[in-house]
């Protein structure tokens, strides 16, 4: 598999097989078109195509039709489209970003303890791998 980065069109057809697991071409075309994104059915096949020659993405014939499923999972495509957004606009500092993302918004008291949580697990699993 190569470095899932994605364009925001490529990443919408990944998150309809995400959702459906499996699809075919015309599946994706017409999900796409209820969210408005006015595609020719061959610019999708063109796409699926071109993320199948990435790795990102197989194929199975049922019939004559290929049906499509995503072979990397959402997380590792957002890890990696994360790190790096991460390193091109905070030269790789993982503090950086999360200071911009907490300074602009402004975090409920529920959404900060989220935040501490995630930080004390994240803690407590490097404690484990050390230890």
């Amino acid at each position: 598999m190569t470095d899932p980065q994605l364009s925001e069109l490529q990443l919408a057809l990944m998150r309809v097989l995400w959702d459906r697991q499996e699809a075919t071409a015309a599946d994706v075309h017409e999900c796409l078109r209820e969210h408005d994104r006015a595609l020719a059915p061959t610019t999708v096949a063109t796409l699926l195509q071109r993320l199948e020659k990435r790795g990102l993405v197989s194929h199975s014939l049922r019939g004559r039709t290929f049906v499509y499923r995503a072979d990397v999972p959402e997380h590792e495509v957002r890890r990696s489209m994360l790190a790096k957004l991460t390193d091109f606009f905070f030269a790789g500092d993982p503090a950086a970003l999360v200071s911009h993302l907490t300074g602009g918004a402004r975090l409920d008291a529920n959404e900060l303890q989220e935040v501490r949580g995630m930080i004390a697990a994240r803690r407590e699993s490097d404690d484990d791998e050390r230890g």
